[in-house]
């Protein structure tokens, strides 16, 4: 089984090794009701256009925080993979982004593995990664280190650590959000359907709706000095070889 990282939206930064395993697989599984509904389809089958004949394996996934239900949901994912690796199938499972990042591949392929069966992570463009290249902002430079935050589990005091922060998932809570990072000496971005259709780019705080999407992902940075990342000369002195 192949968790395959389809990246953030745009079926161009699907990796090769991506593209060949979906190609290999005998059949495609996502977590949902419907493969072919979810964003990680959308995607791949734009890269891949023959997956839409082959067999198509949902795993529903409930969106609670209720452990017990997602233990039990989780089990009875792999459990079904579990049955088709049986007879000898080879999977892929797609996931949006890369899949060692807040993905249901890393509990489903924990359990597959344990149980004796062949597991691979095949890594995808993360959707920081693509955002910040979109908005042609570096997230770290020197020797500043990055955080990757799920904002919608966090207190607003709980947003933001030294140095560079992306905030994912941030949609549901951006007036809280918002109302925390004016307080915050920090360069603000948002990208928004980053690779997708509908995106959306916001180059300062107060660019940035009240309201987003579920795709909405922040990038706060610590040092608000201006553009400087624009500056060739920026840091030179500080970090030349």
């Amino acid at each position: 089984m192949y968790g395959v990282g389809t990246g953030p939206g745009d079926p161009e930064l699907m990796t090769l090794k991506a593209v060949r395993v979906l190609k290999e697989a005998d059949l495609v599984a996502a977590p949902g009701k419907d493969v072919r509904e979810t964003a990680a389809f959308r995607i791949a089958v734009q890269a891949v256009p023959e997956i839409e004949k082959k067999e198509l394996l949902p795993i529903e996934m409930p969106m609670v925080m209720d452990r017990e239900a997602l233990e039990e949901a989780h089990r009875a994912g792999a459990k079904l993979l579990e049955d088709w690796l049986a007879e000898g199938k080879k999977i892929a499972f797609i996931t949006l982004g890369d899949p060692t990042v807040y993905s249901t591949y890393s509990y489903l392929e924990k359990r597959v593995r344990e149980d004796g069966f062949r597991t691979e992570y095949i890594s995808g463009v993360t959707s920081f990664c693509a955002a910040a290249a979109a908005l042609q902002v570096p997230l770290a430079e020197g020797q500043e280190p990055v955080h990757i935050i799920p904002a919608v589990h966090k207190r607003p005091g709980e947003l933001l650590y030294p140095g560079n922060c992306v905030l994912m998932k941030s949609g549901r809570r951006m007036e809280d959000v918002k109302a925390y990072l004016e307080e915050q000496d920090r360069a603000v971005w948002m990208a928004v359907n980053v690779g997708m259709p509908g995106e959306t780019l916001y180059r300062s705080l107060e660019e940035i709706p009240d309201e987003a999407g579920y795709f909405a992902l922040i990038i706060a940075k610590e040092e608000s000095e201006g553009d400087r990342h624009n500056d060739p000369g920026w840091g030179a002195e500080k970090y030349s070889l």
